[in-house]
């Protein structure tokens, strides 16, 4: 006898987590590759806290927490931990590529 727990999922939740999986990693690249340039301004300031880095960190920290509270779910339920992590990875590369082509970029002028 299956117990209440066990409910089965409706199949269009798993249609909609590959769909969030995508934005989120397309909103993380696009975000990185857009903090990267950023990185040797320093516009934010010259402080540890106003890196771009640790900036663009806490506006997807924010942007989670939004997230959270206008669907009332935790994120752990849309996205995976470990997708969370990927997703992070992906901002850190796309910072680092955007980094890269703003150097180079600058030094062309």
């Amino acid at each position: 006898m299956p117990a209440a727990d066990d409910a089965p999922k409706p199949q269009h939740a798993r249609a909609n987590a590959g769909r969030i999986l995508i934005w989120w990693f397309g909103l993380m690249s696009a975000a990185g590759l857009a903090f990267g340039p950023l990185a040797d301004a320093r516009p934010f300031g010259n402080g540890v806290l106003a890196h771009p880095l640790v900036v663009f960190f806490g506006v997807v920290a924010a942007a989670l927490l939004v997230l959270r509270v206008a669907l009332r779910r935790p994120v752990s339920e849309l996205i995976s931990d470990r997708m969370l992590l990927v997703g992070c990875g992906i901002g850190i590369l796309a910072f680092l590529i955007g980094n890269w082509f703003g150097t180079h970029l600058a030094a062309l002028r």
